[in-house]
């Protein structure tokens, strides 16, 4: 019996109760917070680490919540096959932790980012993405600081070779440009997947667009992929 989607609460998470929100009221699935202090997690049907700013993003982002308690779970639950969504600051724990390949670094910019950007749907063959379309576009909120996603040259190929890359920056009708790259991500990368597919990172938030009322209900394509495969929805 599952305990359905559980939402990890660290430290400075401020998208945990968004994210529970868009589970529980938008998509009417059983869902809770896991203090960060947890280790029992394998009841969950699924996992999602939320943005904020876990510990404060003192030292980098994502660099401190990867030794909380709850990570040495969180890698069984992945291991095992258990599907993961981190989501901004979730993506950067999953980097720090080595769930997932890469690194996010300082927007180009150096300026925060608050504002709604277009995203490419690249590949469906992660845990997340399999109820989509190849070069479908989403339309979601982005509010990170430290979103350029980084990796060197052999690691992009083969991620781009293996069909990890999940979503990519691009302008409403799905090209890609230098104006929508807006946080100088390599390859204008804003998600990706392990090798697996069940564990998956995004910059974008699909949390925070799960009604038409937030501008976008985009956001639940995402979110509902791994519950319907995993038959959490009702």
């Amino acid at each position: 019996m599952s305990d359905g989607i559980g939402v990890i609460s660290f430290p400075g998470s401020n998208g945990d109760r968004d994210a529970l929100h868009a589970l529980r009221d938008d998509l009417g699935v059983p869902a809770r917070l896991v203090d960060y202090r947890e280790v029992e997690v394998e009841r969950f049907a699924a996992l999602v680490l939320p943005g904020g700013f876990s510990y404060g993003d003192y030292l980098r982002c994502g660099a401190i919540a990867r030794f909380a308690p709850v990570m040495a779970s969180i890698r069984a639950f992945a291991e095992s096959g258990g599907p993961v969504l981190g989501i901004c600051n979730g993506f950067q724990v999953l980097t720090e932790a080595h769930l997932l390949p890469g690194a996010l670094l300082r927007n180009r910019s150096l300026a925060f980012h608050c504002e709604w950007i277009h995203a490419r749907v690249e590949s469906v063959s992660s845990s997340w993405t399999a109820d989509l379309r190849p070069g479908e576009i989403l339309r979601l909120p982005v509010a990170h600081g430290e979103g350029a996603y980084f990796a060197d040259a052999a690691t992009l190929d083969r991620l781009e070779a293996n069909g990890q890359v999940v979503v990519r920056y691009c302008e409403a009708e799905g090209t890609t440009t230098e104006r929508t790259n807006f946080n100088g991500a390599a390859r204008g990368i804003a998600g990706v997947t392990n090798e697996r597919g069940n564990v998956v990172g995004l910059m974008p938030h699909p949390e925070r667009a799960t009604d038409p009322l937030l501008g976008s209900t985009d956001g639940l394509r995402i979110l509902v992929s791994a519950l319907n495969a995993l038959a959490v929805v009702a």
